[in-house]
């Protein structure tokens, strides 16, 4: 009879307890030669996970310093900002700056003295019907640029237009203002100077002499306010501008216009600054025609074109009717309806004063004067 805790089959073979254990396993046991001879070996905790991937990734160590991208990084900016520069300077429509060298202007103002008395009419328009200025345009309109400018070997369209375009602006400031004409204005013209010359503007302005240099009629049209007044402000004007390259770094541009005005005597004024009556009353006195050829030689450096300003080169004017003996450097005097040249040539000039000019005065020609 089995007793309480075994099985009723009794105790195993393969059991703790049975009968063919040391059997079974006796064939492997290692002998005690065996075990002495074994090599063990404890491998370490790095080595026992070394072929097992962790959990959770590791985050890069950061290194000190710039990485090899940031380094790659700065070094294309540096050569994009050196191409950039580069190619700003080696523009197709840049050169290398150059000193500049600003000559004087040099002038010459020839007076026109009529033949007989200077033709008058109470109209202005009858004046200009029966001259050869007739045909002409009015005021600033009649300055016109070129047909369609083309671009130079070194200039661009836009920069072509802008010389052409300074050389008009300055011949309106100049021969058209009514301020400058007549009211002794010299800022719109002044500010289209290029400053190295403004010292030679400044002295012909303010002491205006006859030596080739420094004439205030040599830059700008301007009438002693004294005498004579605009009797129409549509200024009759023809001529034509012309633009060339002369190298790398300069345009020029030539004009040659002729403008014609009306003019009257100045109105007299008492000492409270009123209008004075005339002593035949208030019939104003007749209008004449001034007739001023002006041929103007104009540079511009690239400096120029971005202020859009000028340096003259050449003023060559011829106007009248005026006397020969009129002193033309300040202010053109007029001979005005019903006057006429005094007999005789220039005033004296004297051709061993090495720093004035030689006077020039010329005749005007009597097809030049309206017949009225």
């Amino acid at each position: 009879m089995s007793g309480p805790g075994d099985p009723p089959e009794g105790t195993p073979d393969s059991g703790p307890g049975g009968g063919g254990s040391e059997e079974e396993y006796r064939s492997v046991v290692f002998d005690e030669s065996f075990v002495k001879a074994a090599r063990l070996q404890e491998f370490s905790a790095q080595e026992r996970i070394a072929d097992h991937s962790p959990a959770v990734r590791r985050l890069p160590v950061l290194r000190r310093g710039l990485t090899r991208q940031a380094v790659i990084l700065v070094v294309l900016i540096v050569i994009a900002f050196g191409t950039a520069v580069y190619m700003g300077v080696r523009s197709p429509y840049r050169t290398t700056p150059m000193a500049r060298n600003t000559e004087p202007l040099r002038m010459t103002v020839i007076p026109l003295a009529p033949t007989g008395r200077v033709p008058g009419a109470d109209s202005v328009n009858e004046l200009y019907e029966h001259s050869p200025a007739a045909r002409f345009e009015r005021a600033a309109r009649a300055i016109d640029l070129p047909q369609d400018p083309k671009a130079t070997a070194h200039f661009s369209d836009s920069q072509v237009v802008t010389a052409l375009t300074t050389a008009k602006d300055y011949l309106v400031d100049s021969s058209l203002d009514p301020d400058v004409l007549t009211r002794g204005a010299v800022r719109p013209v002044r500010m289209l100077i290029d400053p190295q010359q403004l010292p030679q503007f400044d002295q012909s302005v303010n002491r205006p002499v006859t030596d080739g240099r420094h004439a205030a009629t040599g830059w700008l049209v301007r009438f002693d306010p004294s005498q004579t007044a605009l009797a129409d402000s549509h200024i009759r004007v023809r001529g034509a501008l012309h633009v060339a390259e002369t190298d790398a770094n300069t345009l020029e541009v030539t004009s040659d216009h002729t403008f014609v005005y009306a003019l009257r005597p100045a109105e007299k004024t008492d000492k409270a600054g009123k209008n004075a009556k005339a002593a035949d009353g208030d019939k104003k006195p007749q209008a004449s025609l001034f007739t001023v050829r002006r041929s103007m030689h104009f540079r511009f450096d690239r400096q120029d074109l971005r202020n859009h300003q000028t340096e003259l080169l050449v003023s060559y004017v011829q106007a009248g009717p005026l006397a020969c003996s009129s002193d033309s450097a300040g202010y053109l005097h007029p001979l005005l309806a019903g006057q006429s040249a005094k007999k005789g040539g220039p005033a004296g000039t004297d051709p061993y004063a090495t720093d004035s000019a030689t006077a020039l005065c010329g005749a005007l020609a009597p097809g030049a004067q309206p017949k009225v």
